[in-house]
């Protein structure tokens, strides 16, 4: 009886300790869940300093942007005041101009003020160019003013004190990253009273604004280029080198550098310049409006900037397509996807999904992470001899625990996922507790398969009863086993069709989860229903001990690469404390087998000490291990990040990003052999390809956006992106052939 009771109550703890860990688990996701919908909202939000969502001021880490008003005499009907957009950016910060060149979006200012109010345009002060490789926007940096002029009606008649105007503007800030923001403005202004607190802050922004030239210009039409002809310009610029800038954006080529990209001179009084056209223009305007600037913006008789509107003489031949920046580009296409409603998969894309599952799950079981089940499947095999009833139940019990497994992973996917958190397949490896639990689980499934213990020596005996007459529910269990294991493996075929499965609705993305476990599990079944496989073993005999012993390695080489992968996330302190607590685990094991008084004592002692172990550094497991220091100038592969795609192609170079993680045993293999290639690594080299890396191990949003843009939902992804093109994805598992013929391309 106490032997019965000691029994019971150990089980009952392995199954607290197994709730406990799932708990703890599902609290961690929750919190997770909880964090990306307080962190998850858009710049729109802002950090307001003021506290009120709709104040005067909206503060961001980049840039500070007030409403202000000048109105010295009050509000009087029939006059004119002044309101505008203050921004003080942080530095190395910059928003637009009207025309922002090659990439950017200018400033909008949509007003709402009382009515018959007539609010102008943006009185643009006169822009910087800012240089980026060889690309020139047009902004502000530091400080600017956008005032605009507003007409107040004749028959106002004010019937409070006070007027409220409200505005809603846009801008995009860039430093090398972009990021659009917005902010609701509100500001109450004195009627009677007078509002010049910023008079000297808005007569500085009007001087900046560019001086309209009383005097004739001239643009006409020479091939790829345009001649200009300004005249009216102050005498004090004569013989001054001039930039010019277009307020159109599809018109003047707008990284031309003087002396370089074109000439100019001056004719008398006349300044003219043969400047070159656009590759991107559009079809010719009537009229061309140009900003004329000195080199150093230096003032001259008080401004800094010219304004000319010259008609256009001649027509040029408009671009076939008008190109963007790959940074614009990428930015309107997030913005598409974020905006617009994505239409219905067709079934035809359905069905190829359903397919590439099928096929991916059969494939899935030659990927190294599934080998280390082999070894239940054969034993199960064997355990039946001819008994083709059962074997045929046995394979229908393993396939039910597969998909039924690929099931409840999609599903749980698929509501993380609806409830905003960005994950992807393999997502459950990225926590450090399931990696734990893995590794502790496959230790003792070594440890069994090693004869060190008998799992009926030291469960409940009801259990064990249990566990020997139903051979069903044991293969339904090596289906759910098989799944834990292949879970973070893409096989080919795969990635496609589980970045199409958590795009469609919830119905059919179940589907394509059930394929891809139907997929797994079908040699499986087959076998288990055609009586040649089992004639085709050997008779049972000594030679399954034997090999049941040689497949615990397998299982200890699994447990070594899972506590590769959790030092990979929590560092060498988290990895040495998995270990301790694995070999606590061994010690209770091994405990339970013994007989006698040692039993319970040995049992007790491993117990303490796992709990007093768990207490004083299980927070090591969790600990992210520290970021790494950014790598060494001329290193073979750098860090990922969206911007710095960006910046590469933008420069005119290709790149290559590998999209790996440690827990995904296909991604180290073709790190390990096709990525390390010479024949690669001299294709890349000869194509000047720059190599990046992003490390999905932990959860990273930024890579899982990626991803969902690239159609695929887990690793490895390995994408070739080049200036001007589409993005070439790569097969799943990489070939030395498939990679050079690729780059070859470029």
């Amino acid at each position: 009886m106490p032997h019965a009771f000691m029994r019971r109550s150990i089980g009952a703890l392995f199954f607290t300790l197994l709730v406990l860990v799932l708990c703890a688990n599902a609290g961690q996701a929750q919190a997770q869940i909880k964090l990306q919908i307080g962190s998850g909202t858009t710049a729109a939000a802002m950090d307001s300093s003021s506290g009120p969502a709709s104040s005067n001021v909206v503060t961001t880490p980049r840039v500070r942007a007030e409403l202000v008003a000048l109105a010295p005499q009050g509000i009087e009907p029939g006059k004119t005041i002044e309101l505008g957009l203050l921004l003080d950016h942080q530095p190395d910060w910059h928003t637009y101009w009207a025309n922002p060149g090659d990439s950017g979006l200018p400033t909008q200012l949509q007003w709402q003020l009382p009515p018959a109010w007539d609010a102008g345009e943006i009185a643009w002060p006169t822009p910087h160019p800012i240089r980026v490789g060889t690309l020139v926007n047009y902004g502000y940096e530091g400080q600017v003013l956008l005032p605009v002029t507003v007409q107040i009606p004749s028959n106002f008649s004010p019937d409070a004190r006070d007027v409220t105007v409200r505005l809603h503007a846009n801008w995009l800030i860039c430093r090398v990253e972009c990021i659009p923001e917005e902010g609701q403005f509100s500001l109450t202004i004195p009627t009677k009273s007078s509002t010049a607190l910023l008079a000297d802050t808005f007569a500085q922004a009007h001087a900046q604004v560019p001086v309209a030239l009383q005097g004739s210009s001239q643009a006409s039409v020479d091939g790829e280029t345009l001649k200009l002809r300004v005249s009216g310009l102050p005498a004090a610029l004569q013989g001054q080198s001039l930039q010019v800038l277009s307020e159109s954006p599809d018109t003047l080529h707008h990284a031309m550098e003087a002396g370089k990209d074109f000439n100019q001179q001056w004719d008398g009084a006349d300044w003219t310049a043969v400047v070159p056209l656009s590759a991107n223009r559009g079809q010719t305007p009537d009229h061309i409006p140009l900003v004329l600037t000195t080199d150093k913006h230096t003032a001259v008789d008080g401004a800094i900037g010219w304004r000319a509107v010259a008609p256009i003489s001649g027509q040029w031949q408009a671009a076939a397509v008008a190109q963007v920046s790959p940074e614009l580009a990428a930015a309107l296409a997030k913005n598409a996807q974020t905006s617009a409603p994505t239409p219905p998969p067709s079934s035809g894309n359905l069905w190829l999904a359903v397919l590439g599952a099928l096929v991916g799950g059969l494939i899935l079981n030659l990927m190294p992470c599934v080998f280390p089940i082999l070894a239940l499947k054969v034993l199960g095999f064997t355990a039946h001899g001819s008994q083709l009833r059962e074997q045929r139940h046995a394979g229908l019990a393993y396939t039910a625990g597969v998909v039924l497994s690929f099931l409840a992973l999609g599903a749980l996917l698929l509501a993380l996922r609806s409830a905003g958190q960005q994950l992807g397949w393999g997502f459950q490896l990225q926590s450090p507790l399931v990696i734990a639990a893995l590794a502790a689980l496959f230790t003792v499934i070594g440890l069994n398969l090693a004869g060190m213990f008998e799992f009926g020596s030291f469960v409940p005996s009801s259990l064990a009863g249990k566990q020997a007459k139903s051979p069903i529910t044991n293969a339904f269990l090596s289906g759910v086993l098989a799944v834990a294991i292949a879970s973070p493996c893409t096989a080919p075929f795969m990635g496609a069709s589980m970045g199409l499965a958590v795009s469609l609705p919830a119905a059919e993305a179940l589907l394509v989860f059930a394929a891809l476990g139907l997929g797994m599990a079908a040699p499986y079944l087959l076998a288990s229903w055609i009586p040649a496989v089992v004639r085709w073993l050997p008779r049972p005999g000594a030679w399954m001990d034997t090999f049941r012993r040689a497949m615990a390695f397998p299982m200890f080489a699994t447990v070594v690469w899972l506590v590769w992968v959790l030092g990979q996330q929590s560092g060498i302190d988290g990895a040495a404390t998995l270990l301790a607590l694995l070999v606590l685990l061994a010690a209770l094991v091994w405990a339970l087998g013994l007989q006698g008084r040692a039993r319970w004592a040995f049992a007790l002692l491993s117990i303490a000490g796992g709990l007093y172990l768990a207490s004083a550094m299980g927070h090591n497991l969790t600990t992210p291990a520290p970021a790494p220091g950014q790598q060494a100038s001329g290193a073979l592969w750098q860090p990922w990040s969206a911007q710095k795609v960006g910046e590469i192609n933008a420069s005119g170079k290709p790149v290559f990003v590998d999209f790996t993680a440690a827990w995904c045993v296909t991604c180290q293999y073709n790190k390990r052999t096709t990525l390390s290639d010479s024949q690669v690594l001299s294709a890349f080299e000869g194509k000047q390809v720059s190599l990046l890396r992003a490390d999905w191990t932990r959860q990273d949003p930024a890579i899982t956006q990626a991803l969902n843009q690239l159609g695929r939902s887990g690793v490895p992804v390995y994408v070739l992106y080049a200036p001007g093109k589409a993005p070439q994805i790569l097969s799943e598992v990489l070939s030395v052939k498939e990679v050079v013929d690729a780059v070859a391309q470029l």
